[in-house]
């Protein structure tokens, strides 16, 4: 599997001529308003500020003008942040990039082609298991793709259940370019395939997202019925996660995905199982307790001890299947496991956003 970073801790991109072109074109409409444009006492006589050269003189005249140049500063910033965004949220790794052929893993998924309510056609393989009324919709992480993920179907296969798995828009073979309400719809698009098309009954579809795919999953299984929800190494909202990675006060503000876990997780209406490794250093684990704490009754939380974001299959092992076997199996039975979750708290001194 490729790395998986947060859907905000990436990697820094040089960018682009045309990315830079686009900054300056809104940087200079900003600076060169009219407002800019005027002199102090006349900008500050427009803004109420009534000014008296013989008795405020040039220390009143120097604040203005800083008050301006910090004004102009921040929308700048906010401009640019909101103009590439989805740059620094979204790693998509497209076709062939990782795609291995199945059949070196001992898999015979059948490729699938779903469309969104919005047109966009997204890719995705269906692993069949005849003998089993149940399947994992399985939502994967940031920078990969369903080729990606091949191991650990191969693994999830030993569980005996159907699964689907999904590449998001603009991720492997699925068209378009992601964002934060368009994922969310491919992740719907992606449950309505299962019922609709392949006759699941919404009790024995089974939703796993891992990382970025959590908020996917959680989305989705607020919205809708489901038998129900594993949320693997995923954020409580992107906002914290933006705090985290800036150490800026309000910085989660100027992003528009929000990526708001924490807030819909209450509003599944499904048995909840949260993992999260104890060592995970690109989403920090007090964020898995925080869905845990926020999920209702029956839920359970697994805390995979030594494990990072991306190897917690590698260092669970065993009783990391095993513990997804069980929760396939009979979901309601977690009520019987009131875990109290261990492992790294929430850092001194954090705030939220």
């Amino acid at each position: 599997m490729g790395a998986t970073p947060s859907p905000f801790a990436g990697r820094r991109r040089a960018l682009s001529l045309w990315s830079a072109i686009v900054v300056r074109k809104h940087a200079c409409s900003i600076i060169s308003s009219p407002l800019l444009r005027m002199k102090p006492v006349r900008a500050a006589a427009l803004a109420g500020v009534r000014m008296n050269k013989g008795r405020l003189g040039r220390p009143l005249k120097r604040l203005v003008e800083l008050a301006l140049t910090l004004v102009a500063a921040m929308i700048v910033v906010v401009v640019f942040f909101r103009a590439f965004e989805n740059r620094f949220v979204y790693y998509p790794p497209h076709y062939p990039d990782g795609f291995d052929s199945p059949k070196v893993y001992g898999l015979a998924p059948v490729e699938v082609w779903i469309e969104a309510r919005d047109g966009a056609k997204l890719n995705a393989w269906f692993l069949a298991a005849p003998s089993s009324a149940k399947v994992l919709l399985w939502f994967h992480g940031n920078a990969e793709n369903i080729g990606m993920g091949l191991e650990q179907m191969k693994a999830f296969a030993r569980l005996g259940v159907n699964i689907l798995a999904l590449d998001y828009r603009g991720y492997g073979k699925s068209e378009g370019s992601p964002d934060e309400a368009g994922v969310y719809r491919d992740g719907q698009a992606a449950y309505e395939y299962l019922v609709q098309t392949r006759r699941f009954v919404p009790k024995n579809i089974i939703l796993y997202g891992h990382s970025l795919g959590g908020a996917v999953a959680v989305d989705v299984a607020s919205k809708n019925p489901c038998g129900g929800l594993i949320v693997e190494s995923s954020l409580s909202s992107g906002r914290e996660m933006a705090r985290l990675i800036f150490h800026v006060p309000g910085i989660g503000y100027i992003f528009k995905s929000r990526f708001d876990s924490a807030e819909k997780i209450p509003s599944v209406q499904a048995p909840v199982l949260i993992i999260h490794g104890t060592r995970d250093r690109v989403i920090p684990f007090w964020m898995g307790r925080k869905l845990y704490d926020a999920a209702r009754e029956p839920k359970s939380f697994f805390a995979v001890e030594g494990a990072g974001h991306n190897d917690v299959l590698a260092v669970g092992g065993e009783p990391y299947l095993a513990r997804l076997g069980a929760f396939l199996e009979t979901p309601e039975r977690v009520r019987a496991e009131p875990a109290r979750p261990s492992g790294p708290a929430r850092p001194a001194g954090y705030s939220k956003v």
